[in-house]
């Protein structure tokens, strides 16, 4: 029988942390982060960790499990999000995945094969190849390939494009869950609106102070090129002012922003919520409850 998870994803500062943390207290949940740039120890302004009291409050997986120096990837993601589920379910509590890494939640439950001798950078690679295609282009390589999809739909097309071109190597592993995906959005500008004040917050709670210790004593590692972070090197360098500074990095989340909302069209099968809705929880809290008892 497979494990019912709640997934919550959607775009950066759309009120995803907010929204887990509230279903946990309902359903009496613990959150597993799906963000590649919590996982790292003394990034929390920038990545937009739940606070202290937010990890207090509910129990938190996921978050400050590598150094700085360490890298991060989807397959270790993977392996580390079952465990994680594996033990807030051996305690009968409700695994609530929240996070805007779309890769990475997209591995996770549509149970990818991570073992054989293919590399899983590779597979990542043919995957992204694909993307930039139509349905209808997909839909005749599908053709070209011989393969039967039944309810050909954009993702089963590039999975099964996938195992064709891999061979035995990537057969599915049979997925471990059955999850309930929903995707926060909110008005184009409101959202924007939301991104430019998430970063004004950020340096006044010492963004700058954070991405300067990263920028004196690591700037080449894998997070130092999270967004937050690579934006103001620049002007630790002398090369911006902190007013261009800030402008690059409220630029480059609000087009993070719209990828991600992107990946989750066009790549998950999501239920989308738009939080500036009137009564937009509480009818979230209600699927929920329907799935849960159904």
């Amino acid at each position: 029988m497979k494990t019912k998870i709640i997934v919550i994803v959607g775009p950066t500062a759309v009120g995803k942390t907010a929204l887990a943390i509230k279903v946990a207290k309902c359903f009496g949940g613990e959150v597993v982060s799906g963000d590649s740039q919590q996982v790292y120890r003394g990034l929390d302004i920038g990545t937009a960790k739940a606070s202290p009291e937010e990890q207090a409050a509910v129990p938190h997986h996921l978050i400050d499990v590598r150094e700085v120096t360490e890298s991060y990837s989807a397959f270790d993601f993977v392996l580390e999000a079952k465990k994680a589920i594996e033990d807030i379910q051996s305690r009968g509590k409700l695994a609530i995945i929240a996070g805007g890494t779309g890769l990475y939640i997209q591995s996770l439950l549509e149970g990818y094969h991570l073992g054989g001798e293919t590399p899983h950078e590779e597979i990542l690679a043919y995957r992204a190849s694909l993307e930039p295609y139509s349905d209808e282009e997909l839909a005749h390589f599908v053709e070209q390939a011989g393969l039967e999809i039944p309810q050909f739909n954009r993702r089963r097309a590039m999975r099964a494009l996938e195992i064709a071109h891999f061979g035995q190597d990537l057969e599915n592993q049979e997925t471990l869950y059955e999850p309930l995906i929903i995707c926060l959005d909110d008005e184009r500008s409101q959202l924007y609106e939301r991104i430019n004040r998430r970063v004004d917050l950020m340096f006044d709670a010492g963004l700058l102070s954070e991405a300067k210790w990263l920028f004196g004593n690591y700037p080449d590692v894998q997070a130092a090129k999270g967004i937050g972070y690579k934006e103001l090197f620049p002007y630790f360098r002398g090369e911006q002012t902190l007013e261009e500074a800030s402008e690059s990095l409220k630029q480059a989340t609000r087009r993070f922003a719209k990828r991600q909302l992107t990946w989750f069209r066009n790549r998950m099968q999501v239920t989308f919520y738009q939080i500036g809705e009137p009564g937009v929880q509480d009818r979230i809290l209600r699927q929920i409850e329907e799935f849960l008892n159904d």
